[in-house]
């Protein structure tokens, strides 16, 4: 698991990379998703792994006894997801805008159309 970790992170800035320095516009939103997932991946693994650990000690426990889940990475990568949704729906409205102004997905088609 902690290999996989890493690998599953580097693949999705990799892929992402990729995407977003294609012409189409739709492969840009997509690359923009994967560098959001991969980036909240990293959130969670930079925080590390306490597996079958809650992340809240017990009501009746005075101190920490034991492992315990750190809560704060998980709510950063929440945070980070709604804030991720946010960003890819205005991203979504303004490809949506652009292709009924444009008529194309070809962001070169974009810059010879204004000139």
């Amino acid at each position: 698991m902690e290999i996989l970790l890493p690998i599953a992170i580097g693949v999705l800035f990799g892929c992402g990379c990729y995407l977003v320095l294609r012409r189409n516009i739709v492969r840009v939103l997509l690359g923009i998703m994967l560098f959001s997932q991969g980036a909240n991946l990293l959130l969670f693994a930079g925080a590390g792994l306490t597996p079958g650990a809650p992340p809240v000690i017990a009501g009746t426990a005075d101190t920490f006894d034991g492992p315990y889940a750190d809560p704060l990475p998980q709510a950063l990568v929440l945070t980070a997801i709604v804030i991720g949704f946010a960003v890819l729906a205005f991203a979504i409205v303004l490809v949506l805008r652009a292709y009924q102004r444009g008529g194309s997905e070809d962001l070169d088609d974009f810059h010879h159309s204004e000139n």
